[in-house]
């Protein structure tokens, strides 16, 4: 992948062929090349990719390119090479080591918290799971409450869905269920795979049947489920270290931290593209409506950018407040 945030001579000779053109835009996009966004492989930042790419290529005239990322090697890419410019949902907690050497290194900055509540990991059920039994909250109350959730194919035992094998979740749920005194009323069932986690709510909730397992928002799922977070109590950074290593010795209770995930960008741009930067500083979505979202373009069977389409469209009031009114009406023209 070449350097893209650059602006070499000749990048500035077609420029100035085009002042005159569109003097407002070449403005806006200050000294910028080339910006690049790493449009990840799930839903919500692929979709999230594509609202800041249209916003930066139409509000700001930006020649703005999405390239293919996943959290590992786009956060190793920006790290080493500066590459790519702008990645719009970025799990810090899962690449803390890189994200750590990003900035003592000072070459990437987080320019905004993408989610308003971060992402939230943890054990959920559907909604009316707690409209029915009142006395469910927490993920304490769950021992006493097995009954609700019995396994047909386990009689005496609840069922507990795991994270899938690879997944991280899945350490982490297997030292909640130890700490939390599980064994002798629940079964932890582990799905196999991400899609058949989510085929199993489909299933219960299709049928207006208990479930509860791990799953994490904001996501499609979550949304279009309308699954809720059992509560948990503070998060104990020690406690909760602990519970991610799969040789933890003593597991016990505590919160799951919400987890931060960054608007993550080159420092280079806040030089050569203050506006752009400005709006990158102001991006962030409440995670129940980007669920919304995300459940629509699920059902709907869209692609990433037709659901950036869609959130463009329908929740103005939301990216309206990141950028001027008048980048935000050649955002609108330009859908």
């Amino acid at each position: 992948m070449k350097q893209t945030i650059r602006f070499t001579a000749l990048a500035a000779t077609a420029l100035a062929g085009t002042i005159h053109a569109h003097p407002a835009a070449a403005q806006d996009c200050g000294t910028a090349g080339t910006i690049t966004v790493a449009e990840m492989t799930w839903l919500s930042a692929a979709t999230l990719a594509h609202v800041a790419q249209k916003i930066m290529a139409s509000g700001y005239g930006c020649d703005a390119q999405l390239v293919p990322g996943d959290t590992v090697p786009t956060a190793t890419s920006m790290l080493t090479r500066s590459e790519p410019t702008v990645a719009p949902e970025l799990w810090v907690s899962t690449v803390q080591a890189q994200w750590d050497q990003m900035q003592e290194k000072g070459n990437v900055y987080k320019a905004s918290d993408i989610f308003s509540g971060g992402g939230q990991d943890g054990l959920w059920v559907p909604d009316y799971v707690l409209e029915q039994n009142p006395g469910l909250k927490t993920i304490e109350d769950l021992a006493a409450n097995w009954q609700i959730f019995e396994d047909n194919q386990s009689p005496g035992k609840g069922r507990l869905y795991n994270g899938p094998p690879g997944w991280a979740s899945e350490v982490i749920i297997t030292n909640y269920y130890k700490a939390l005194g599980l064994g002798d009323t629940f079964e932890l069932f582990s799905p196999g795979s991400g899609e058949n986690l989510k085929a199993s709510i489909a299933r219960a909730v299709a049928q207006g049947e208990p479930w509860v397992g791990y799953y994490w928002g904001p996501s499609d799922v979550v949304g279009k489920y309308k699954l809720v977070r059992l509560g948990m109590p503070e998060s104990d950074r020690e406690k909760f270290t602990c519970l991610t290593d799969a040789n933890c010795a003593d597991p016990q209770v505590t919160g799951w931290a919400a987890g931060e995930v960054a608007v993550a960008v080159v420092s280079d741009l806040k030089e050569q593209a203050p506006a752009v930067a400005d709006f990158l500083s102001k991006m962030q979505v409440p995670n129940d409506e980007i669920s919304e979202v995300l459940a629509w373009g699920d059902d709907n069977g869209a692609t990433p950018e037709e659901v950036a389409v869609h959130f463009l469209k329908d929740y103005e009031s939301i990216w309206t407040a990141w950028v001027p009114a008048e980048v935000a009406e050649k955002v609108k023209a330009g859908l």
